[in-house]
């Protein structure tokens, strides 16, 4: 799992978000932090307290050539 950190124009402090591989949110902080280090800081030590496997598969990746637009 990863620990993401984000702000938004609404509301400008940091906070965290822990997303398995498959990029489902699992938690998303209630508090807010002044920097993003320390924001990401409390997020792995939330991490390490949930304790769970990533037991998620990853997203499929779809890949489509545009060989087809070249010849143009």
């Amino acid at each position: 799992m990863q620990v993401a950190a984000f702000c938004t124009p609404m509301r400008p402090d940091w906070r965290w978000r822990i997303v398995n591989y498959a990029g489902d949110m699992v938690e998303e902080s209630r508090d807010s932090f002044t920097s993003i280090a320390t924001a990401l800081a409390d997020g792995h030590r939330r991490l390490g307290e949930l304790g769970q496997e990533d037991m998620s598969t990853r997203a499929p990746t779809y890949y489509r050539s545009t060989s087809h637009l070249r010849s143009r």
